[in-house]
């Protein structure tokens, strides 16, 4: 194809810069402990100083990929799929979730929220930044809020976000891996005196798993 038709397919969501795409066990949140194949999208200026993901960042270095070789990679591996990022709202979700769909395929997706809503979701865990705010359709969409902790503070703007989601939306607490010694007891602490909250922790990092 030529660079404007692949340019055009992407912004119409035909084809997407993807950075990897594997079969693991889901390692956070409501769904941990579950096979997932998850999908990961390059692209992403939410700009998180702790992300462990920044080679995702940049969406120039993740090659433009039909999503039909997608599909048929995740349906060969399981029914549970993760579109992840980066930052996958940046694209159109339409096209893919679509598609995926017609395997008969239950669809998940970890946001930040910044942008719009787009595709069909069977899941949707909305972690929002501080850097750039979820918009508000995806507070009231959100199946799951997460939050995740690098500070103090971060507890204040937990129930600022929490405010805004909708109320039957699971709500979690993660520590940050890089202080997870410093934060997992606060938030034990935190959760235990505001039991609407639950613990998750990035126990795919502790099984040493993708």
């Amino acid at each position: 194809m030529l660079k404007k038709d692949i340019q055009i397919a992407v912004e119409k969501g035909e084809m997407l810069p993807l950075m990897e795409e594997f079969y693991t066990i889901q390692g956070e949140g409501y769904h941990t402990g579950t096979a997932a194949y998850f999908i990961r999208v390059g692209g992403c200026d939410v700009g998180c100083h702790w992300c462990d993901v920044k080679e995702s960042w940049n969406a120039d270095l993740h090659p433009p990929t039909n999503i039909e070789s997608i599909v048929e990679n995740a349906n060969k591996y399981a029914k549970t799929i993760v579109i992840t990022g980066g930052e996958p709202l940046t694209w159109d979700m339409g096209p893919l979730t679509q598609s995926l769909k017609e395997k008969g395929l239950r669809i998940h997706i970890e946001t930040s929220g910044a942008y719009p809503l787009s595709g069909t979701w069977d899941w949707i865990c909305l972690s929002p930044k501080k850097t750039k705010l979820p918009v508000a359709g995806v507070y009231e969409k959100a199946h799951e809020l997460k939050v995740i902790i690098h500070n103090k503070h971060d507890f204040i703007f937990a129930e600022e976000q929490a405010a805004k989601t909708n109320k039957d939306a699971i709500l979690f607490l993660q520590p940050e891996w890089s202080k997870k010694e410093e934060m997992t007891p606060l938030i034990v602490d935190y959760v235990m005196a505001n039991p609407k909250w639950r613990v998750s922790l990035q126990t795919h990092k502790y099984l040493n798993i993708p």
